[in-house]
């Protein structure tokens, strides 16, 4: 008989025995505190009462010294006058045995003679079985009543009873119950492939077996926030048709050491019963990160981690158990969860591409009514890095806007304005301007546009607006670019810096100042600027040296510097350098097409919004396409966005 054949002969672990178990240990508990109790009385009673021999209790009589007697069915009571002066809670009572058979009428009666107060009544001791009802069967009955409603109460709070605090609170899905399946994923091939094969195993595992192929025992979904691994987990669950067992990861975790290390062995005891069975651990780094750290660790999730990476060892393989999770921070778990064995595999749920973020709006339009004019390529090809998340708010905020409209259908320009509103906020018609800051904001937007449509590597421009918006934007120049491209020449960077900062050399150039609406360009192109120097190798004076490293690669954190301090210095200076030389070549590009400058602005302040059509008529017809206005009015600078130039007041 093998191990696990031994194990398939004990009695299942359910409530029935848990039950019992329950019940003697709050039992036991109450007796420990009744006992305890009774102990703690005893001691402070017993320290009040001095046993005293009948013959000094008469001497005490005769001597004019007894306050008060009480006489008991056992014994008597006797206070002192010296004690009988004292506070209640000092007194010292004396107390001398009765014998039975022995009158004490004279002595009653020397009593009163001496002014002592005498109880004559003859107090009754209750019955041992009495005594033994009220000492202890009455205060363990309390006890148990106490413990079994705060139990209850840590039950609710905790996820289990006392004897169910270790439990896990996983949600167990069976079959389809998630209401989710692959086709309701889009964008995310490469991912659906290796989760397809999991499944086809877990339905078909002999046809693997018979080529000695073995089933992973994990595999690890990574990705950036809002790419769709919880959608991806849920779309297992629903192709799957075996139990889906999911909690976060923060669910293991509590304030009593054991605990999280506990429900992670109720967890997996749970699934090999229900196997074949999938687990799927959400947010995985809240009990997985490494345990290499100088600043001390946390007990408690570290023994949950421990119990995890042994249960991994040791569930066989061959009983259908797969462990799923999701984190958007791998670089922080430990080592010895990502090896060969734990999670075999890493699927990386990246943004989407072109054909990517079309599949994905298709899938969030199939319940919305949609008009003849939508053009679903198009807002993909806008919403450039756009994760499936955004997609789906961008179609919902379609859907309110037509609403709104009183329409009954969405169109395409509910979906452009909606897209705006993802990325800039809604408009903000009634903040008012002063006509001096109405003309900065124009040229503003206007030296943006105009540095993008005559520079070659440019994308190109498709709106200009200085209407507010929520975000804090005053305006912004949005840019679409033609085709999806993967990777960026030097060129087009420069470029890329030439147009952020183009707001700003208008501003100089027209207006003789500098503004707070820069604020946001400066912030982007310096960045931009920083990753040319120190991490594309595009600078000569660096040259092919990586100084920087990213700290969280898909959180978009920041970079750890990685080089020595003269070496950053350097950098710096770099970094200063390649703005001024993208602020000197925006600045002669509009000095030498000024009056283009002033007409397009003049424009803008006329109709607020413009778009790319119209810039480029403007451009390429020189002057003459349309009249020149003379009207004003305005807005400033726009959100921070990878298809928007933009700027935001400070």
């Amino acid at each position: 008989m093998n191990k696990d054949q031994k194990k398939s002969n004990r009695p299942p672990d359910n409530g029935e025995n848990k039950q019992p178990r329950t019940i003697f240990t709050l039992i036991l508990i109450a007796l420990v505190f009744t006992i305890l109790i009774n102990a703690l009385y005893e001691s402070i009673s017993g320290s009040q009462f001095v046993p005293v021999t009948y013959d000094e209790f008469l001497t005490m009589v005769d001597e004019n010294q007894v306050d008060s007697v009480e006489f008991q069915s056992d014994r008597i009571l006797i206070l002192t006058r010296e004690e009988a002066g004292k506070d209640g809670h000092s007194q010292t009572i004396n107390f001398t045995g009765r014998i039975a058979g022995l009158e004490l009428n004279d002595v009653v009666s020397q009593l009163k003679d001496n002014g002592a107060h005498v109880d004559g009544k003859i107090v009754e001791q209750a019955s041992p079985i009495v005594s033994f009802l009220l000492s202890w069967v009455l205060p363990v009955a309390v006890m148990y009543l106490l413990f079994s409603l705060l139990m209850r109460s840590m039950s609710k709070r905790m996820g289990g009873g006392f004897g169910g605090i270790g439990q896990s609170n996983a949600k167990v899905y069976m079959e389809k119950q998630t209401g989710v399946t692959f086709q309701d994923v889009a964008g995310q091939d490469e991912a659906k492939e290796s989760l397809e094969e999991i499944i086809d195993f877990l339905h078909n595992p002999q046809k693997y077996a018979d080529i000695g192929a073995k089933l992973p025992k994990g595999a690890l979904l990574v990705g950036s926030p809002g790419t769709g691994k919880t959608l991806l987990a849920k779309a297992v669950a629903g192709e799957a048709n075996v139990p889906f067992f999911s909690i976060s990861g923060s669910g293991f975790v509590e304030m009593f050491v054991g605990v999280g290390a506990s429900r992670v062995r109720d967890l997996f005891q749970q699934a090999s019963k229900m196997a074949p069975a999938i687990i799927f651990i959400d947010e995985i780094d809240a009990i997985g990160k490494t345990r290499d750290t100088r600043m001390g660790g946390n007990d408690e999730r570290e023994q949950t981690l421990n119990q995890l990476l042994a249960e991994m060892d040791g569930f066989d393989p061959s009983k259908g158990v797969i462990v799923l999770a999701a984190t958007n921070r791998p670089e922080v778990l430990d080592k010895a969860l990502l090896r060969p064995g734990r999670f075999d595999r890493r699927i990386i749920v990246d943004k989407p591409n072109l054909s990517g973020r079309y599949q994905t709006l298709l899938v969030h339009t199939r319940n919305i009514k949609l008009s003849e004019d939508v053009d679903l390529h198009k807002i993909a090809a806008a919403t450039a890095g756009a994760v499936g998340a955004d997609l789906a708010n961008l179609v919902n905020e379609a859907a309110l806007r037509a609403v709104r409209l009183g329409r009954q259908t969405v169109n395409q320009q509910d979906l452009l304005v909606s897209f705006e509103v993802v990325i800039a906020g809604t408009e903000k018609k009634g903040t008012v301007l002063t006509d001096m800051e109405k003309r900065i904001v124009s040229y503003h937007e206007v030296g943006h546009a105009l540095v993008a449509a005559l520079e070659k590597h440019a994308q190109p421009v498709s709106k200009i607006t200085i209407v507010p918006h929520t975000s804090g934007a005053l305006g912004y120049t949005m840019q679409m670019p033609e085709e999806e491209k993967f990777l960026n020449s030097r060129e087009e960077l420069l470029t890329e810096l030439a147009t952020l900062v183009g707001g700003r050399a208008a501003e100089q150039l027209v207006f003789r100042v500098q503004t707070t609406g820069a604020a946001n360009d400066i912030e982007r192109a310096t960045d931009l600027a920083r990753k040319m120097v120190m991490q594309y190798g595009m600078s000569d004076k660096v040259g092919l040296m990586a100084l920087t490293t990213a700290a969280n690669q898909y959180l978009d954190g920041q970079s750890m510097l990685n080089c020595a301090e003269p070496t950053a210095a350097e950098a710096d200076q770099e970094v200063r350098s390649l703005l001024q030389r993208s602020f000197e070549r925006a600045t002669n590009l509009l000095t030498e097409n000024r009056a283009l400058l002033d007409e397009i602005a003049l424009y803008l302040l006329q109709k607020e919004t413009i778009t790319g059509d119209e810039l480029m008529a403007y451009v390429n017809a020189g002057k003459k396409a349309l009249p020149a206005a003379g009207g004003e009015q305005a807005g400033e600078a726009a959100p921070a966005e990878e298809t928007v130039e933009n700027e935001k007041t400070s």
